[in-house]
């Protein structure tokens, strides 16, 4: 029997199809991890862009599409609206759960941009009336980081509730949904402040730390491959010692018989 009839037997051939299937899969994972590491490169080249490029000074919104300007650096001067300002849940600081205070500040021209002022705790601000506490009613004058928010959760996430006129509590920070429940023009993406290490009392601003490389992927990508390769080399020949060459179990060796010393 040749191979490729042997592995194409009743004997082999639930056994081959899974290994063609397992192969293909094994493939399909390494040319995805492939797809992750050119995404990740391209995000390393917008990001770098971003940072080394002048910082953008703002005085009023929308002066341009912000949405391709993720990372920049801005520097921005209005005054804060604590009337329209709402929160993102399930934040936490310092393993403490809480809420990301997000805060319009308008300019002069009375359009905005949404500032992410910072962390501040679940407990004792249930709901809007509580978060006044925290109100800066003179204008500010701050640096930060433009941020783009999101439209749709990510795995496991929850998405916001529809039909609804106004959210205080958000699960996204989603500027499009928020711009709708303010009465002036919003900016199309917001602004996390650069964090005071002097800060002794919440909000306590934040930003994400970005290592610039290219992670893991192509470590991934060999891997499955290597696990293709396996299957797609290792089953013929295992077939081979099987089916052609006999295995080793399938000879049976008789034990010794020890016979009695006759009296």
């Amino acid at each position: 029997m040749t191979l490729l009839r042997a592995m194409l037997s009743r004997r082999w051939i639930l056994t081959t199809l899974l290994v063609v299937a397992g192969t293909l899969v094994c493939v399909r994972l390494g040319i995805w991890q492939l797809d992750r590491l050119e995404q990740r490169r391209a995000f390393n080249e917008r990001y770098l862009e971003a940072t080394l490029t002048s910082p953008l000074i703002l005085e009023s919104a929308p002066l341009a599409d912000l949405t391709l300007m993720e990372y920049r650096t801005i520097f921005v001067t209005g005054r804060y609206d604590p009337i329209n300002q709402v929160v993102l849940r399930n934040q936490f600081h310092d393993g403490e759960p809480g809420f990301l205070l997000l805060t319009p500040l308008v300019f002069a021209d009375n359009t905005a941009i949404l500032v992410a002022r910072g962390w501040i705790p679940a407990a004792g601000n249930a709901s809007p009336s509580d978060w006044r506490k925290y109100d800066q009613l003179e204008d500010v004058t701050l640096g930060g980081i433009i941020r783009l928010g999101q439209t749709e959760p990510g795995l496991g996430g929850v998405p916001d509730p529809e039909g609804q006129s106004r959210l205080d509590f958000w699960n996204l920070v989603n500027v499009e949904r928020i711009s709708r429940q303010v009465p002036y023009p919003l900016a199309s993406a917001f602004i996390q402040p650069d964090p005071d290490p002097a800060l002794t009392a919440p909000p306590y601003p934040s930003q994400p730390v970005i290592e610039v490389t290219e992670g893991p992927h192509m470590g991934y990508a060999l891997q499955w491959f290597s696990f293709a390769a396996l299957l797609f080399v290792g089953y013929p020949f295992f077939l081979r010692q099987m089916e052609l060459g006999g295995s080793p179990v399938d000879s049976q060796q008789s034990a010794p018989v020890l016979q009695k010393d006759q009296k």
